[in-house]
């Protein structure tokens, strides 16, 4: 199995989704993306990723609200998350979740 939801919560009911390994995640590094209206409902879905804040309000919205693995396969790139780990502003059930499974995330 590659991914998993885990006993920890994005928010009640709702299970953080995590990536068995960072490696798979091979989501763009650079370049404009938007976000499916399931991952952010508001009409500003367009995220510039050579915009330090657009990138991690991106990471944010995406390990917050997915439910699919291929999400976070097509939207997050495993080296660009360990590096803006710490500062991504994110529910702690999705941090404990992805600390847990990744332990050099808590380092990062």
């Amino acid at each position: 199995m590659s991914a998993s939801t885990s006993a920890y919560l994005a928010r009640p009911g709702r299970p953080a989704v995590v990536a068995a390994s960072l490696t798979e995640l091979s989501g763009p590094t650079r370049g404009i993306v938007e976000l499916p209206v399931r991952l952010m409902w508001s009409s500003e879905r367009a995220f510039d990723l050579g915009d330090p804040d657009d990138l991690l309000w991106l990471y944010e919205n995406v390990l917050r609200e997915t439910t699919r693995i291929d999400d976070l396969r097509e939207l997050i790139d495993g080296r660009t998350l360990r590096r803006v780990w710490r500062r991504l502003n994110l529910p702690r059930g999705v941090r404990l979740a992805w600390e847990s499974r990744h332990r050099d995330l808590r380092g990062a």
